[in-house]
């Protein structure tokens, strides 16, 4: 009896050994990145937007680097990371929505706009040039100007987890 209760104490440990001999990391975010990736560059996204709201280059570029640096382990470089990042905010645009019997706008949409290009170093079939959109409503009764701060911190959200999936959760 007292050799099978041994036996059960070892088992754990052989488990721990094998999980630990795996080649892909994985996070409690989605992210499967290689061991053998240790860091990532991220260009700063110049606005090209015929529209342009000053402040969101340097919002979306730090909101990226934020979300690689607070969900892996990557270590952030400038320029010729394991993973890089470049592109540009390609749009930002306002249209009504959900337009009422009298005609009149109830919502509009702010929607952003964005061209990204990925390349990893480690693996290149993962490359992608790609573009991603996000959106978020507002009421038409309100001014753009009295809400954009709100709305651009929501679409810059969704728009850097879109990229991070694409990029390293591979979904």
């Amino acid at each position: 009896m007292t050799l099978t209760n041994k036996g059960l104490h070892i088992i754990p440990f052989f488990i721990l050994l094998i999980i630990s001999g795996c080649t892909v990391k994985y996070s409690f975010t989605g992210a499967s990145i290689s061991p053998d990736v240790k860091t990532v560059s991220i260009d700063y996204f110049q606005n090209q937007a015929q529209i342009v709201q000053p402040t969101l280059s340097q919002t979306f570029t730090e909101e990226l680097k934020n979300t690689f640096i607070t969900q892996t382990n990557l270590e952030m470089t400038e320029g010729n990371g394991d993973l890089q990042f470049s592109g540009a905010i390609t749009g930002y645009n306002t249209r009504p929505m959900a337009i009422q019997g009298d005609e009149v706008a109830a919502l509009n949409r702010l929607t952003v706009t964005v061209k990204v290009k990925f390349i990893n170093i480690k693996d290149e079939k993962q490359n992608f040039d790609k573009t991603f959109s996000a959106f978020a409503d507002y009421d038409s009764n309100e001014n753009l100007e009295s809400v954009e701060e709100q709305l651009i911190a929501e679409i810059v959200q969704q728009l850097t987890e879109d990229i991070f999936n694409a990029a390293v959760a591979n979904w």
